[in-house]
C-alpha cells in the first residue's frame, strides 16, 4: 500500500525533521501554485517523471527542477546522462511514485524501491534556498523542507540522490 500525506508526514516527523504544511485547492500547473503562494517563500519546483525511451536500458528518471528552469526534456537526459527518455504514463507514476498526475514530488520516492527511479536534482534548488516545497503525495497539499533534510531522508530510504548543475538556459 502507498504511502498517504500523512504517513509520509509522520515518518518525516519521526526521521527528525522539521516541515511545514499547508492545505489548499488542487495545483496541476507551477502558474497555478504560483497564484496560491502566500507566505511559502524559498525554492519551488517543477517536476518531471521520464520513463527509458523503448529502446533504452536504465531506470526512471524523476528531475526536480527550480520552477522557472527552462530545458528540454532531451537536453535535461543529456545532462543526466540518462540515453532517450520520454515522458512516464500516468499507470507509472501511480505504480512507481504512488502519486497522481499533478502531484510528481520528490516525496513519492518513499513508495519507489531503491534503484528502479534515478531522482536528479537541479543544482540551484538545493544550493540557493534554506527551504524548498513539495507537494506531500497530494497536490492539496505543499510541504516545506530544508534541502539537507530532504537529500538526508531519500538516502535514508535507498535512494542516492543526483545534484546536476544545468545551464541557465538549456533547450
Amino acid at each position: 500500500m502507498p504511502e498517504t500525506p500523512e504517513t509520509l508526514l509522520a515518518r518525516l516527523d519521526a526521521f527528525g525533521v522539521e516541515t511545514r504544511t499547508i492545505t489548499h485547492p488542487p495545483v496541476f500547473t507551477v502558474a497555478e501554485s504560483q497564484a496560491l503562494r502566500g507566505t511559502l517563500h524559498g525554492g519551488h519546483s517543477k517536476n518531471l517523471f521520464l520513463r527509458p525511451a523503448r529502446s533504452a536500458p536504465g531506470p526512471y528518471l524523476l528531475a526536480v527542477l527550480e520552477e522557472n528552469r527552462q530545458v528540454s526534456v532531451n537536453a535535461l537526459a543529456r545532462a543526466a546522462g540518462a540515453g532517450r527518455v520520454e515522458m512516464a504514463p500516468a499507470e507509472a507514476l501511480r505504480a512507481m511514485l504512488g502519486v497522481e498526475p499533478g502531484s510528481v514530488t520528490p516525496f513519492g520516492l518513499v513508495n519507489a524501491a531503491p534503484g528502479t527511479v534515478r531522482a536528479v536534482f537541479d543544482a540551484g534548488l538545493v544550493r540557493d534556498h534554506e527551504w524548498v516545497h513539495f507537494h506531500p503525495l497530494a497536490n492539496t497539499m505543499t510541504t516545506a523542507i530544508r534541502p539537507d533534510d530532504l537529500l538526508r531522508f531519500l538516502e535514508s530510504l535507498g535512494h542516492e540522490p543526483e545534484l546536476l548543475d544545468l545551464p541557465a538556459s538549456a533547450g
